[in-house]
């Protein structure tokens, strides 16, 4: 079942997205702030987080948001699955899910952005398997060698 996230779900969470090991430490304290701050005030502004939970464990989650200065542009700022479940359908139940409700909010475009290391390829072959394209590739972004990745998908034209 995915539903709205909670403030209680966050440690859960957390926890989830170090267990993945593609997470650095500053990664992590970069999500709690972004969760802490969705619960605050920024679903508020219409930014959405969702968990998967089965069998009453939380499993997964995605977070998304409208981009600021566009038309009806939405950003994929984290989509998390437990390293237990990936590669059965989670993540991709995830972003369905979102892309339906951003459809529903007469979204026309996904963006979202990632790493180009190695340790990212599964993360980059699962956006392609669901219909982005890269848009952009930001050379030595992160920092030398490590570029940014950007993916879009248009939802409606």
């Amino acid at each position: 079942m995915i539903r709205a996230t909670i403030p209680e779900d966050t440690p859960e969470l957390l926890t989830i997205s170090e267990g993945t090991g593609v997470f650095l430490p500053a990664d992590i304290v970069t999500l709690r702030e972004v969760l802490d701050d969705y619960h605050m005030e920024a679903k508020d502004y219409g930014h959405r987080c969702v968990t998967y939970v089965q069998h009453d464990r939380l499993i997964g989650f995605a977070y998304y948001a409208p981009a600021s200065m566009t038309d009806r542009t939405w950003e994929l700022w984290w989509i998390v699955v437990s390293k237990q479940i990936q590669a059965k359908g989670v993540g991709g139940k995830l972003l369905m899910h979102a892309e339906d409700a951003i459809r529903q909010e007469n979204g026309r475009l996904l963006i979202l952005d990632t790493s180009s290391l190695p340790s990212y390829d599964l993360t980059r072959r699962f956006y392609v398997k669901h219909g982005f394209e890269v848009a952009a590739v930001l050379k030595d972004f992160y920092a030398d060698g490590h570029d940014k990745v950007i993916y879009g998908k248009r939802l409606q034209r």
